[in-house]
């Protein structure tokens, strides 16, 4: 009987593989048709528009402006755009995959009030003149025209017989976009004269009466002809509409960067399958399903919430896949824990998924609270990417406490593994034999001080702040500034000039030159691309000019990403907010779960990691942008992980002792927790590091800030986690719990005197 249910248990967990295959394989190809990829990773542009009302001290609908700006996307046939509205007055706008560009900004920023005015300026008609939609592409002489279909015919003749009736020479009907008070024909009409674009955009000399429909005529080229009829048939903005930020990117750029930082992801996730597998043996093939199961619910969450897919969400998948498995190794290692303690394989496994959920609960909700974090304060590449974070987390959550124990619970009732524990990875000659009174062996009780060894720590990390400052203080004092910010925060225009050929420094610099831009700073990545960035906010015109060089020069339109002082100020802002926020959220939230004392060690080591990060940012110069902004917030979310679990073996031990408070006790503690969970810390480590390390080295150019802050932060929050928070942890226990204790020891003194009872008196 036993028997059979054993090998249904088996013949279940096989069941389950296949099912699990079946929908995998069968739903691909519709995931994948339903993913939407970002303006970085096909091409595109976004842009952050300040709105404001057309006339002062008037109310601005937002939705009626988002409502415009959607008909006019769909009149450029554009699919999947992210029209976002931020605070009250900004509106931010992503078009994925747009071919021309110019066009399309066009389309978006331009009011498009139409309207019909005489020589001396007076309204004649607005855009009500023109049927709904009527607006089309002509030629008249094989010159390209916009036709007009007129809705109110008797409207028409009357405003072009009181034209026509006017004297020779004056009887011409302007047509404007975007009239506005003290623009005047006249003078436009001198410009044109000599040779300059005049604001209106037609002049016609009317003859005699018409009824019938019109055509504008003038120097358009098809493209502009066609722009116009768009932008008259989509209507006109209830607003005004001022760019503030800019990002382009060019199809092909975003192509590469798709290719190198995806076949970059899968080796680093092919990497970590190995490693699973190569350290926990059946409990590694079980996560490695996992993990294939987690891709593929992260990617079917995309495609079902219609979310987009950035260059820095990839990173934060990959980062992801790390995190997931981290999971599975805090429940390996616990498992392996158990067994080497005589415990039978079954009751390893099942001890083990008890005593590691509250580590992966806690270390799991810190993460998904920075996620949240970002997600309300941040914008466009950061809320992406938090909301990556958010999904890994919860999938991370729900595949390791459902999945992974479903399947590894399958596999343990089937009995085929009693006797084999080497398939958990642990040695079978270190297991002890209880039935024989066997003392239970302990591989992970290391006779090391870490306390001791952690001054050593702390003094590295000091040596690098003051480095960093230094470095600082020296380029402050020779005018290139205390820091390295990017145009996110301080403002300007980056170019990305790329190639199908290799390009150097300074041939971009001659060219750029040439056209009259000498405050371009440069630097190359890799050999077909080079960033050129000023502090400038470049106009649209500006970038023109210089897009239409390099496209001339190399084939391929440069990208190009313009950020004014406003955004600028508002970034840095939004930035410390998220940063402070999110600290205090998670020293509440482990104050609540632990102690107080719990959180402010949490809390020094995640100070120490941003820290270090931006200390090694400042020492080679790097560039402080938004990106930047994301890893932190990630490694505040995770580099807690460790720390948490560290606590929670501290906490363990800490009820399982007998009370006591002197600095050899809590020293003891400190040093046996942390010798149960190196291994836990160290390989979370790994598993991570590996994907962020191809990233780094095959990934595209355009994420290697993103990458770099990750490696170093992940560094940094692993040594930290054994090193400074439980120090921080051991100095506030052995310096106020002693105060505690002389509390207790009265109460104990009491206790004991009312134990002294006599008869007939207080018995």
């Amino acid at each position: 009987m036993e028997a059979k249910k054993n090998k249904k248990s088996l013949v279940g967990f096989f069941i389950s593989l296949a099912v699990i295959a079946v929908v995998i394989v069968s739903t691909f190809k519709t995931i994948s048709s339903h993913l939407n990829l970002g303006l970085d990773l096909q091409g595109g542009f976004e842009i952050l528009y300040q709105v404001e009302p057309l006339e002062e001290g008037a109310d601005v609908d937002m939705t009626a402006v988002t409502n415009s700006i959607s008909k006019r996307v769909d009149v450029m046939g554009v699919s999947e755009p992210q029209i976002t509205v931020e605070g009250t007055d900004r509106i931010r706008v992503q078009l994925a995959g747009v071919e021309d560009q110019e066009s399309a900004r066009e389309m978006l920023g331009t009011t498009a009030n139409l309207t019909f005015r005489d020589i001396n300026d007076n309204l004649l008609a607005d855009s009500s003149l023109v049927q709904e939609g009527g607006a089309s592409l002509g030629y008249d002489s094989s010159k390209p025209v916009v036709s007009l279909k007129i809705a109110d015919t008797s409207k028409f003749s009357e405003i072009t017989s009181t034209v026509a009736a006017m004297s020779s020479g004056e009887n011409i009907m302007v047509i404007w976009l975007d009239w506005q008070e003290g623009d005047s024909y006249k003078e436009e009409a001198q410009k044109a004269a000599n040779g300059e674009e005049p604001k209106y955009i037609s002049a016609a000399t009317v003859s005699q009466q018409l009824s019938s429909d019109c055509i504008i005529s003038g120097n358009f080229t098809e493209a502009e002809a066609k722009t116009l009829a768009n932008l008259i048939n989509s209507g006109s903005l209830p607003v005004k509409m001022t760019e503030i930020s800019s990002n382009v990117v060019s199809a092909q750029y975003g192509a590469d960067a798709l290719q190198k930082t995806a076949i970059a992801g899968l080796i680093g996730v092919f990497m970590v399958m190995l490693f699973m597998i190569w350290q926990y043996r059946m409990q590694g093939i079980v996560a490695d399903i996992m993990l294939a199961v987690y891709l593929w619910a992260i990617f079917g969450c995309y495609a079902l919430i219609g979310a987009v897919f950035t260059l820095p969400g990839i990173a934060a998948l990959v980062l992801g896949v790390g995190m997931t498995v981290d999971a599975n190794i805090i429940t390996f290692e616990r498992t392996r824990q158990e067994l080497y303690k005589g415990r039978s394989v079954q009751a390893a496994v099942k001890e083990g998924q008890k005593l590691s959920f509250s580590s992966i609960f806690d270390a799991q909700f810190t993460t998904l609270l920075a996620g949240l974090i970002m997600y309300w304060w941040g914008n466009g590449s950061v809320k992406g990417f938090a909301t990556m974070l958010i999904i890994t987390v919860i999938m991370t959550l729900v595949l390791n406490v459902a999945l992974s124990r479903f399947l590894m619970n399958q596999i343990v009732r089937s009995g085929y593994v009693d006797d084999k524990p080497g398939w958990f990875g642990a040695k079978k000659s270190l297991i002890p034999n209880v039935a024989l009174n066997e003392k239970a062996a302990d591989p992970d009780e290391k006779k090391v001080d870490y306390l001791n060894k952690s001054k050593y720590m702390i003094r590295t990390s000091l040596l690098i702040f003051v480095c960093a400052l230094a470095v600082c203080i020296f380029n402050a004092a020779s005018g290139n500034g205390f820091i390295n910010l990017g145009i996110d925060f301080s403002s300007g225009t980056k170019m990305t000039i790329t190639s199908d050929s290799a390009i150097t420094i300074n041939e971009v610099k001659t060219e750029m030159e040439s056209l009259g831009y000498t405050s371009f700073s440069y630097q190359s990545s890799g050999e077909t691309t080079v960033y050129a960035t000023t502090k400038e906010a470049l106009t649209t015109e500006d970038l023109s000019a210089i897009k239409a060089a390099f496209t001339q020069m190399y084939g391929q339109e440069p990208g190009d990403n313009v950020v004014t002082p406003i955004v600028g100020r508002d970034l840095i802002r939004n930035a410390v907010i998220l940063t402070l926020v999110a600290w205090v959220a998670m020293m509440l939230y482990v104050t609540f779960r632990y102690r107080w004392e719990y959180g402010v060690g949490c809390i020094v080591a995640l100070i120490h990691d941003v820290v270090m990060v931006l200390a090694v940012f400042f020492i080679f110069r790097l560039e402080v942008n938004t990106e930047l902004i994301s890893v932190l917030l990630t490694i505040i979310g995770y580099s807690i992980n460790n720390s948490i679990v560290i606590f929670d073996r501290i906490r363990e031990l800490m009820s399982q002792s007998k009370a006591g408070n002197s600095e050899a006790f809590y020293r003891g503690i400190v040093n046996t927790a942390i010798s149960k969970t190196f291994r836990m810390a160290v390989f979370s480590s790994i598993t991570t590091l590996l994907p962020v390390v191809f990233l780094l080295t095959m990934g595209s150019s355009s994420i290697f800030t993103f990458t770099f802050a990750m490696f170093i932060g992940l560094i940094s929050g692993t040594l930290s986690a054994i090193f400074i928070a439980p120090t921080v942890w051991y100095y506030i226990r052995t310096h106020y719990e002693p105060k505690q204790k002389k509390t207790d020891k009265k109460k104990k003194k009491k206790e004991k005197l009312d134990e002294y009872t006599i008869k007939g008196i207080n018995a």
